[in-house]
């Protein structure tokens, strides 16, 4: 199994802190930052062979990296694209490395706990992490779930939704039917979406089921306000 963080973005949300190192480098708690946090978890569920696709900051990035010693296979990929471009496309830079395994795909500003991880990683099937307790989000993703699998993902579907966390777990059978859908969006230069866009079109063959975690910690750092929430979510799960 591989894993996928795409932390192509800029991260303009964060304000200041995004100025001077990318969003996933944004401390947390006890010297951890997003990217850290992230890789120790792989590491501690066994997965060792990463993907990171960047934008601005790329040696900073690499260089951050290299600092933790964590004995990763990480191989960087650059999306020269980024400010014009969304995750879609990075994926599609990366192609070529994402042939050959199941993968674990997650947006580089997620936090989530060991338990989900690993939840994802022994599901079997192709999953994506929801949540049927929370409240649905009006700006985040939703997955809409019928015939007992996602039909679709995005912030814009509300009926027979639930609230949904960009943390995948991918067979290689179903992650190739998505990728060939991503590409194809690409070289037909639509490039500005969502990789999801090019999943909601396939969703009958790439066959990707909800995995429920309640009301568990996932959630994605998007802007300021989130920080300071879960940074207060992290330090109670310390105590």
């Amino acid at each position: 199994m591989k894993a996928l963080i795409l932390n192509s973005g800029t991260g303009s949300r964060m304000g200041e802190i995004t100025k001077a190192h990318p969003k996933c480098m944004t401390e947390l708690i006890d010297n951890e930052t997003i990217l850290s946090r992230q890789l120790k978890l792989l590491k501690a569920v066994g997965i060792n062979k990463i993907v990171i696709t960047t934008g601005p900051f790329h040696n900073e990035m690499i260089a951050y990296c290299n600092s933790l010693n964590l004995d990763l296979d990480i191989t960087f990929v650059n999306n020269p694209d980024y400010a014009i471009t969304n995750y879609i496309y990075s994926v599609y830079c990366a192609k070529d490395k994402l042939i050959d395994d199941d993968i674990i795909m997650m947006h580089g500003d997620l936090i989530f706990t060991e338990e989900i991880l690993s939840s994802a990683i022994s599901y079997d099937k192709s999953c994506m992490i929801i949540s049927k307790t929370l409240p649905l989000p009006e700006k985040d993703f939703k997955a809409v779930i019928e015939d007992g699998h996602i039909s679709k993902v995005g912030i814009e579907y509300f009926d027979n939704a639930y609230a949904a966390e960009p943390l995948y777990k991918i067979k290689q059978i179903d992650w190739l039917k998505w990728l060939a859908k991503m590409i194809e969006f690409c070289e037909q230069n639509n490039r500005k979406c969502y990789g999801e866009n090019a999943f909601n079109e396939i969703s009958d063959e790439c066959l990707i089921y909800g995995l429920d975690i309640g009301n568990k910690l996932c959630m994605e750092v998007d802007n300021v306000e989130d920080l300071k929430n879960v940074r207060t979510k992290l330090k109670e799960l310390k105590k």
